[in-house]
């Protein structure tokens, strides 16, 4: 397990062997293939990431490569809509969001770069949600005393709902591939900022703490009961975001869970310096995850393992699945790593028709 615990002021100003957390991020950014998995399978071109890598990446360069990067795919997905090509021009106008997310999630701290960069996302995420066929609500939840900022998407004749639980380092606008196929296929999907997260942290200041991440994840399957009274809840998570599914999968309201890559309080792995420190700007104490061997699993769990991921040990996983409830499910790949990246389409494919299963009059 990794405990470092010092402050924001600290993080702030934390360096090892002379390079800041922005420094280390921009270095593992132009040295290892794998820091661009998560980014290539979320939307972006491995074309761009090519032009992005040959520089010499500085804070500048970086800002400044995924700016144009991000305003050609404006450009594009305006002219595709003066064309009448709308859902095109819907999916353009989101990788221009999700490149102007690289220039926001560059930032650990938050400070007023990082809020210009995320409220310029926001907004041409805004645009591509006004030409779609599938209608997005904005809302807010109080918790703890700050705002947790969410996105609702409800297609017609929605069949069930899927909320996101999102890896701690992501927003909801990131992972918006996930909301489009659950949509597609007639699942409602909300999305939230956690505490750490996004607006969340970025426009409220609300940084993670164990108790303030269950008290989101209750209040946000209150939520969605409330909101949906009679359809299915189902949990959809990956990495951090999949171990607090988990602990979703606790609740009674909850019908089913998918975890791909539930991290582990356990692990001795050493994660990224650059990863270890950046998570100390939005969360605070010794972990940012809940003891899976502490939870009382009450509902039906899919579990998706990569047996490649050097983040979490197949004895963890199998002992995990051990305990889990009747009804439970077992997913493995064999050339997959942590998060089971190139595979996470055909996850959510077999995670809605493992969802369907249960569901009476499909429409």
């Amino acid at each position: 397990m990794i405990r470092r615990n010092f402050s924001v002021q600290q993080a702030s100003s934390y360096q090892t062997g002379s390079l800041t957390t922005i420094e280390k991020t921009l270095l593992t950014a132009k040295l290892i293939d794998g820091f661009w998995d998560r980014w290539i399978v979320h939307g972006v071109e491995r074309k761009d990431v090519v032009i992005v890598r040959q520089q010499h990446l500085m804070k500048e360069a970086w800002i400044n490569s995924w700016k144009e990067l991000a305003d050609l795919n404006y450009r594009e997905a305006t002219k595709q809509y003066e064309q009448g090509a709308i859902e095109q021009a819907e999916y353009m106008y989101k990788i221009s969001a999700l490149y102007y997310q690289l220039i926001y999630w560059l930032f650990p701290e938050n400070n007023s770069i990082k809020r210009q960069w995320l409220l310029k996302s926001l907004e041409v995420m805004e645009q591509a949600d006004q030409l779609a066929m599938i209608k997005t609500e904005y809302v807010q939840l109080s918790i703890n005393g700050g705002e947790c900022y969410g996105r609702i998407r409800i297609p017609d004749n929605h069949k069930a709902v899927v909320i996101m639980m999102n890896p701690i380092d992501s927003t909801k606008e990131e992972l918006f591939t996930y909301e489009d196929d659950f949509v597609k296929h007639g699942f409602a999907v909300l999305s939230f900022d956690g505490p750490g997260q996004g607006q969340t942290y970025t426009f409220e200041g609300l940084r993670g703490t164990i108790e303030g991440w269950k008290s989101f994840v209750d209040n946000v399957i209150d939520y969605s009961h409330m909101y949906f009274p009679t359809l299915p809840i189902q949990l959809f998570g990956t990495s951090s975001g999949a171990a607090w599914a988990l602990y979703g999968s606790c609740n009674p309201k909850v019908e089913k869970v998918v975890a791909v890559s539930p991290a582990f309080i356990q692990e001795t792995i050493k994660l990224p310096d650059y990863f270890v420190e950046r998570t100390q700007f939005v969360f605070e104490g010794d972990s940012m995850l809940p003891d899976l061997g502490k939870l009382q699993f009450l509902n039906p769990v899919m579990l998706v393992h990569g047996k490649q991921d050097v983040m979490i040990t197949d004895q963890h996983i199998y002992e995990l699945y051990r305990r889990l409830p009747i009804g439970k499910c077992y997913v493995e790949y064999e050339n997959e790593g942590h998060c089971c990246n190139y595979k996470l389409s055909e996850i959510r494919r077999k995670a809605m028709e493992w969802f369907e299963e249960d569901i009476k009059d499909v429409i």
